[in-house]
C-alpha cells in the first residue's frame, strides 16, 4: 500500500474531527464564516500537498527541489498539528467523562430527579486554548521549513589533543555538513551562509557528507555560489546517505559510472576534494596531520554501507588523523568497537 495513502487517511480523520470541534466555538454569523473560509483554505493546501507529494513520488523525484520539500513539511506539519489538537480534545472528553460517570453514580444514591445528562458539556475556554496550543508547533515548523532553514548558526567549540602536532596549535577547521540542496530556494540567502564562513577565516573546510536530498543536479544552481568557500588548506568533503539515492542500485554499470562521474564532478567545480574511502596529508612546519575520508556507513540496515576505514587510513599509524564521516552510528559501531 502506498504510504502517502495512509497519512491521507489519517489527515482526514483528524481533519474532520478539529474542524467540527472549532466550528462549535462560532455557531453562526459572520464569524462562522469567516472561520470555515480559513479553514478551507488551509485544508484544501493540506491536499494539495499529498497531491503533489504522490506525483512527487510516482515520478521518483521525492525530496529533489525546494517546492517538493515544502508539501512534505506543510503535510507532516498540518498532521503533527492536528494529532496534537485532537489529544487535547480526547483529553478533554476523558475528563467530561469522567465526571459524567461520578454524577451518575452520585444520583444514585441521591432522591433528586436525576438530569437528561450527567456528561458536561466541553468548555470553550479549554478548547480555545488546545486550538492555540497546536497552533504553536504549526507556526514553528512552517516557519521551519520556509524562513528557518536560512537562519545560519557559527558553533565555536575548542579541542585539546595531547598528541596534535606542535605546528597545528591553534588550527582553525570549519565543518559543514547536511547542505541539503534541493531544500534551498535562493541562492542570495545560500551565498550568506558562505559568507559566514569565509568571515571564519579558516585554515580548512570539512563538509561531512548530504550535498543533496536525492539527485545530483539539486546542487547545479549553486556550484558557483559554494565554490567561493576559502580556506588555507582548502576544501575537502565526503559522501552522506541521502548522496547514493538519485541512482538505482538496478541500473546498469554504465548508467552508474556516468552518473557518479558527473556528481563527482560538481564537488571539483566547487573547489571541494571528496575523499571515498581516502585520505590526504595536512603538512604546516614539516609536521602534518592526515586527513581521513571514509564514504557512509550507517548501522541502520536501509542506511549505504559503503564506507571502508581500512581503506581509508593512511599506512603510518602515528600519524595524528582527523576523521570525516557522515553517520555517527559510524563511531560507535566501527570506528571504537
Amino acid at each position: 500500500m502506498n504510504p502517502i495513502f495512509i497519512f491521507l487517511v489519517l489527515h482526514i480523520v483528524l481533519d474532520l474531527i478539529m474542524f467540527f470541534t472549532l466550528k462549535a466555538l462560532f455557531p453562526s454569523g459572520l464569524s462562522n464564516k469567516i472561520f470555515i473560509a480559513i479553514y478551507f483554505l488551509i485544508s484544501a493546501l493540506s491536499y494539495y500537498s499529498f497531491y503533489k507529494v504522490n506525483n512527487a513520488m510516482q515520478n521518483r523525484s521525492l525530496f529533489s527541489n525546494a517546492s517538493v520539500n515544502f508539501y512534505i513539511g506543510f503535510i507532516f506539519t498540518s498532521l503533527a498539528t492536528r494529532l496534537f489538537f485532537v489529544v487535547l480534545i480526547l483529553m478533554q472528553d476523558a475528563g467530561r467523562l469522567l465526571i459524567g460517570l461520578f454524577e451518575y453514580l452520585k444520583s444514585l444514591s441521591s432522591e433528586n430527579t436525576a438530569p437528561e445528562t450527567f456528561i458536561p458539556s466541553r468548555r470553550k475556554a479549554i478548547t480555545t486554548a488546545s486550538a492555540i496550543l497546536a497552533g504553536v508547533p504549526f507556526l514553528g515548523m512552517l516557519y521551519g521549513i520556509t524562513k528557518g532553514k536560512y537562519r545560519y548558526k557559527v558553533e565555536a567549540l575548542k579541542l585539546k589533543f595531547k598528541d596534535l602536532p606542535q605546528a597545528f596549535n591553534g588550527y582553525k577547521i570549519i565543518q559543514i555538513s547536511d547542505i541539503h540542496a534541493g531544500s534551498y530556494d535562493s541562492i542570495e540567502q545560500v551565498a550568506k551562509g558562505v559568507a559566514m564562513i569565509n568571515d571564519q577565516n579558516p585554515d580548512l573546510v570539512v563538509f561531512t557528507g548530504d550535498l543533496v536530498n536525492s539527485n545530483k543536479n539539486e546542487i547545479d544552481p549553486y556550484i558557483e555560489t559554494f565554490a567561493k568557500i576559502k580556506a588555507k588548506d582548502g576544501v575537502y568533503a565526503i559522501l552522506g546517505n541521502h548522496d547514493y539515492y538519485g541512482i538505482s542500485s538496478r541500473s546498469s554499470e554504465q548508467e552508474q559510472k556516468t552518473y557518479w562521474d558527473d556528481f563527482f564532478s560538481k564537488f571539483k567545480a566547487m573547489g571541494f576534494q571528496l575523499l571515498n574511502n581516502e585520505h590526504a596529508f595536512i603538512e604546516k612546519e614539516n609536521e602534518r596531520i592526515a586527513l581521513v575520508g571514509v564514504e557512509n556507513w550507517g548501522a541502520g540496515h536501509w542506511f549505504p554501507k559503503r564506507g571502508d576505514l581500512d581503506k581509508a587510513l593512511p599506512s603510518n599509524n602515528k600519524d595524528f588523523k582527523v576523521l570525516l564521516s557522515h553517520d555517527p552510528t559510524h563511531w560507535d559501531k566501527q570506528v571504537i568497537d
